[in-house]
């Protein structure tokens, strides 16, 4: 008898994207009977065919807000079109949508992680779906004709925000200073980032460096306080030589918050000449943005950190060679921090929704997500949090083999006792 365990196939091939170590092994159900059962406060690793919708569960009481996040990973040899990506959905028992988004490839037709969020909200503004009970969380595969058929790995996460003690206010912003700031100037300072949300690179206000590879999606975080409200550049160095080719899209940054859900994203073109991209000026963090019709202010809704994304396109190397191009991030959080909302109860994880004076010493000393080293400059570690994160990912295969030699034993030991009987 052999059995298999989901992901064991590709252990043998470097995931793009750096999945939480604890993360808890699920399969999507085709149908909501069935369905697994997600809990808030945890991370799930998973999949997702072709044109394929899956269901998840969720019990939910009548107080707090939930959000689900869905991470698709394309292969990095993946075919991915424009239009191609994913959606998720939270819906109550009777098929009613609470809420949904989507996450799609756009002109620069690069695989990448790329996410997509979904929230069952019990305040004001939710006009159904707050009473407790059985939820739903859909998760589907948008495809386009020309993308490749192999199945994407997934990462979900649940998190909760629980109930404010008085009721907070329900009007979001008319107005904000969204001129665009000076960029930081000054020495940068090297960061390697990481690979994805659980090993991102944490970064405060100022200049950092890095190198990114043709194909490479580097992942970064910023801790941003309520009322504080952050701003971010990337600039793409000179190539030394190659062709002339106008790339579209070659360079793509995006920003999402504490939850995962996209609050902006930004790219730029590249012909070998030194390009910068920038995020729009958002609105400072507030609850109360929660309420806005405008994306861009709905995505500051919540304090914590707050994640980077940075992508170079493969078709960078076809005119430019397969060689790492110099990085430059420009990092401002303005503000002064404000006291948040009164909440009632703790969130799912602890401290989601704060910035604590752990997680500024994170941001000064350059820790990763998992608690790893500042990635600065020196050969000590060579590729800094990447290569912590890859062996990280021997490990927790090592791990797994473990866990399914003995389980195989166990059925072997079983079938033999009761043939004996």
């Amino acid at each position: 008898m052999v059995l298999a365990l989901p992901g064991a196939a590709a252990a043998d091939t470097p995931s793009p994207y750096a999945f939480a170590d604890r993360a808890v092994l699920v399969e999507g159900a085709k149908s909501s009977t069935g369905s697994t059962r997600l809990s808030p406060g945890s991370t799930y690793k998973s999949s997702l065919a072709r044109g394929g919708k899956v269901y998840y569960q969720l019990q939910l009481d009548a107080r707090e807000t939930v959000y689900v996040s869905a991470t698709a990973v394309p292969g990095p040899d993946s075919r991915v079109v424009y239009g191609d990506g994913v959606e998720v959905s939270l819906q109550d028992a009777n098929g009613n949508n609470c809420n949904s988004s989507d996450a799609r490839f756009g002109t620069s037709q690069s695989p990448r992680p790329i996410t997509a969020w979904a929230v069952r909200e019990t305040g004001p503004a939710g006009n159904r779906c707050k009473a407790a009970g059985t939820y739903y969380v859909v998760v589907e595969r948008n495809t386009r004709p020309g993308s490749s058929t192999e199945t994407w790995d997934t990462e979900l996460r649940v998190v909760s925000e629980p109930g404010v003690a008085k009721s907070a206010s329900t009007t979001p912003p008319d107005t904000w200073n969204s001129a665009s700031p000076t960029p930081p100037a000054g020495e940068r300072r090297e960061r390697r980032g990481g690979t994805g949300f659980n090993d991102a690179r944490a970064l405060r206000t100022g200049v950092w460096g890095d190198r990114i590879e043709p194909g490479q999606t580097l992942y970064y975080r910023v801790p941003v306080d309520w009322g504080q409200q952050i701003s971010a550049s990337a600039e793409l160095g000179s190539a030394s030589g190659g062709g002339d080719e106008y790339i579209p899209a070659a360079l793509v940054m995006s920003l999402s918050n504490p939850v995962r859900a996209r609050v902006d994203e930004a790219d730029t073109a590249y012909d070998g000449k030194q390009k910068t991209t920038a995020l729009d000026p958002g609105a400072p963090v507030a609850y109360e943005n929660r309420y806005s019709p405008i994306d861009g202010v709905t995505g500051t809704r919540v304090a914590g950190w707050y994640y980077l994304a940075v992508h170079l396109a493969p078709k960078v190397a076809e005119q430019f060679g397969e060689g790492p191009l110099d990085l430059t991030l420009r990092v401002s959080v303005d503000g002064t921090a404000k006291e948040g909302p009164a909440y009632v109860g703790a969130a799912r994880p602890a401290d989601q929704f704060s910035v604590t004076g752990q997680d500024e010493d994170a941001a000064e000393r350059g820790e990763t997500a998992a608690g790893g080293d500042s990635g600065e400059g020196g050969s000590g570690d060579g590729d800094g949090g990447r290569d912590s994160g890859a062996m990280k990912v021997v490990a927790a295969g090592g791990f797994g083999a473990g866990t399914l030699l003995l389980m195989i034993l166990g059925v072997w030991a079983l079938v033999g006792r009761r043939r004996a009987a």
